[in-house]
């Protein structure tokens, strides 16, 4: 059987390459992670001692001197923090000036009503903002869920082999990324600036809002109060934290396909409207001034509105 050479030739390139995508992918991968990992020792490396550590971390995370949320407005003081991006009020406020600018401007000519220029800032520049965060929020809090049960495994053969609790906690925030890493991290680092670990743990809580931290923290509470085997209790936790996640997956694969259909009847009604509006604009441009026609409308958004809300409270289980 003869064989040709130019194909040989095509399949070792091939594969050369290949090979090189897979190392290159690779090394990639590993210098994120270990960037990822020594996020809270880079920190550490700007500053001098335990308590300017501690002072700087809860100064990122919007927390005061005390490790407690500030702020006059209470609920956005809890999003900032949940979300764990870092805390920069000025470069925040630039990033929503600009923002309310181009959608104040994109309202504005697109609609060919200068008086939309306000509301279009207000919505970019505020409402812009808050759904990131509510973005981030949820990310980080699926990413816990996914890693808890990890980190407790982590403590629980720590404790095993003899180490203290402080040790086991901060190797979670040397060896795991964020977020659990900085959470544990920040836990460990407010242990060795005097606290105690029931306070440590109780802090990680209010600052992740998370219903398996606050299991967590629950356990931490019980073992202190009527003593008992911690390593057993973690070991029961992290399975009880391991099963709710694999419980809350499931009703998110049940429920998908109401989902995506919620989701294309929403945005049909929008699309539409919009490619009404690019082939013949004078089509709900002659009678938008109509009175029945604003009320029309404005009843079908509110009608769609509570519908989809309807819908979320529906698949939105808590466990």
């Amino acid at each position: 059987m003869k064989v040709d050479p130019n194909l040989v030739f095509l399949i070792l390139i091939f594969a050369a390459v290949f090979t090189a995508g897979q190392a290159a992918f690779g090394l990639l991968s590993v210098a994120t992670q270990k960037r990822r990992v020594n996020q809270r020792l880079k920190i550490a490396e700007k500053v001098d001692g335990v308590s300017a550590m501690v002072i700087e971390l809860r100064k990122q995370r919007g927390l005061n001197a005390d490790g407690r949320r500030g702020g006059a407005i209470k609920w956005l003081s809890s999003l900032i923090v949940m979300s764990g991006v870092p805390y920069a009020p000025r470069k925040w406020a630039l990033y929503a000036a600009l923002a309310g600018l181009v959608g104040g401007m994109a309202a504005a000519v697109l609609l060919k009503n200068p008086i939309l220029f306000i509301p279009g800032a207000l919505l970019l520049g505020m409402g812009g903002p808050l759904a990131y965060l509510k973005i981030m929020v949820a990310k980080r809090s699926a990413a816990i869920g996914t890693q808890l049960p990890q980190a407790l495994e982590i403590i629980v053969r720590s404790l095993e082999a003899g180490h203290p609790v402080p040790t086991a906690i901060s190797l979670v925030g040397r060896e795991m990324v964020d977020p659990i890493g900085s959470e544990f991290g920040m836990a460990s680092d407010e242990i060795a600036y005097g606290g105690t670990l029931q306070e440590a743990v109780e802090r990680m809580s209010e600052r992740c809002q998370h219903p398996d931290i606050d299991l967590f923290a629950a356990t931490v509470r019980l073992q202190a109060s009527t003593g008992g085997n911690l390593t057993g209790l973690l070991k029961l936790n992290a399975s009880t934290v391991r099963e709710r996640h694999k419980m809350r997956l499931k009703i998110k694969a049940a429920s998908s396909e109401g989902r995506a259909s919620a989701a294309i009847l929403t945005a049909a009604p929008f699309i539409a409207i919009g490619f009404i509006l690019i082939s013949s604009p004078h089509f709900y441009g002659d009678v938008i001034h109509e009175r029945f026609v604003q009320i029309g409308l404005g009843v079908l958004g509110f009608w769609m509105f509570l519908g989809n809300l309807v819908m979320r409270n529906m698949i939105n289980m808590k466990l």
